[in-house]
């Protein structure tokens, strides 16, 4: 690919041979993410808009998660051992969610995420 696009609509394979492969990113692609196996090594980098609360928990197990909030506000909420632990996120602020632990997002003000994520063996559960 030799043209520019928006990570919102196509989504970047950053691959274990430190290689980089463009696919497309949205909606159709997360409606078929438990039957991918392309991404079971390596890390998935794109965003996506969040104009409402996540409406369900994740996890990822293959490794640690970088949040990074491009525009909006939101908080990150973890669900820890210790209880719900949240971070608030302003627009340029990133966030690293540890290995294995579950997360949700909220949504204080419409914004865009961009995300950099292990593939492999992540998890949802409803909130």
């Amino acid at each position: 690919m030799t043209d520019a696009f928006t990570l919102d609509s196509t989504y970047i394979h950053l691959r274990p041979d430190e290689s980089a492969a463009s696919m497309p990113g949205g909606a159709a692609f997360w409606a078929g993410i438990a039957d991918r196996r392309d991404l079971a090594e390596g890390r998935l980098m794109g965003s996506t808009s969040q104009s409402a609360d996540w409406n369900h928990w994740e996890r990822h197990p293959a490794g640690d998660e970088i949040l990074v909030l491009l525009s909006g506000e939101m908080e990150v909420v973890l669900d820890t051992a210790a209880g719900e632990q949240r971070a608030k996120l302003a627009p340029g602020q990133t966030f690293i969610v540890p290995r294995g632990v579950w997360h949700r997002g909220i949504v204080t003000r419409p914004g865009d995420l961009m995300f950099i994520t292990p593939g492999a063996g992540t998890e949802h559960r409803p909130v």
